[in-house]
């Protein structure tokens, strides 16, 4: 489930409690619907809608008090309890500052009531989003440095896997894959500022002892960003890219932990409509998380 989904889940939840439960919003409840905590997903929600989680929910109540003050007799104090205020002086302030007029003015036929609406989350498009949080993982495989200047690492990097499907590596990756589902994975390391290059490889997860000459890489625990990428590769993976780089990097800057970027590659037909590759930011969820990688 991605993060569209779940937020729509949550909004869901919060107008179920305020319009028939009438009960208080349990942040606990939200954090498990989110599957991450609740301060991280405040953070998630703030990013993706341009106002905090907390504001949204009290507008919705404000406007909901609008429209039990405008087509019924319930009194202020009802009201003002229904929807959680400590007092009916806290609900009236707090409604006079969001409407900017009292709640006993609001009554009047001829008085116009602020509306926040209930939110209706968009899908972006085809690149799905969702965060997972992966065990460490052991990588073994082949690294190559390409250049950056005028793109060129989108072309290198398709180069790169030809030449390793060509010259047996691909293969020999393959038969030491131990991972579960098993995959080829494509990371982005080291950059060079001075040369504008960035470090390659083509790995996969093993529990084999790797062959002369190959790079191990261990992967700590980590939360990551994972990116669906549907289609022909290498086209669906660099449209990911083209997305990130883009749109979800602008909009929801997440503190990069201090581990690789990472394609990964299911198995089966990679020129298929329906292939799925995927791209894998490491993020900091908690502050408390923490941890590098090596080459071992």
């Amino acid at each position: 489930m991605d993060w569209n989904e779940k937020l729509q889940l949550i909004i869901d939840y919060v107008e179920n409690h305020l319009q028939r439960k009438q009960e208080p919003i349990n942040n606990e409840e939200i954090a498990k619907i989110a599957g991450c905590s609740f301060g991280f997903f405040q953070k998630v929600f703030s990013y993706m809608n341009g106002i905090s989680f907390a504001e949204y929910v009290r507008f919705r109540k404000l406007t909901l008090a609008g429209y039990d003050l405008k087509s019924t007799n319930l009194k202020v104090i009802d009201i003002s309890y229904k929807y959680g205020y400590d007092s009916p002086t806290s609900f009236t302030k707090a409604f006079q500052l969001f409407h900017g007029v009292s709640p006993k003015d609001a009554r009047n036929a001829s008085v116009t009531l602020k509306v926040t609406p209930k939110m209706q989350l968009r899908k972006d498009g085809e690149h799905s989003w969702r965060l997972e949080h992966k065990e460490s993982f052991l990588l073994v495989g082949k690294s190559i440095f390409v250049s950056c200047n005028n793109n060129l690492h989108f072309k290198k990097i398709p180069e790169f896997w030809s030449k390793c499907q060509q010259n047996g590596l691909f293969a020999k990756l393959i038969s030491m894959d131990t991972g579960n589902p098993k995959g080829l994975f494509g990371l982005f390391g080291a950059y060079d500022n001075q040369q504008n290059e960035i470090e390659y490889s083509i790995m996969v997860i093993s529990s084999k002892e790797p062959p002369p000459g190959f790079t191990k890489l261990h992967i700590p625990s980590h939360t990551w960003a994972v990116f669906d990428c549907k289609g022909p590769v290498p086209h669906a993976i660099q449209q990911g890219w083209n997305y990130l780089n883009e749109e979800w990097l602008v909009k929801y800057p997440f503190q990069h932990a201090k581990c690789p970027e990472i394609e990964w590659y299911s198995s089966g037909n990679s020129y298929d409509e329906n292939y799925l590759s995927q791209i894998w930011i490491p993020i900091i969820q908690e502050e408390k998380e923490s941890g590098t990688f090596s080459l071992l």
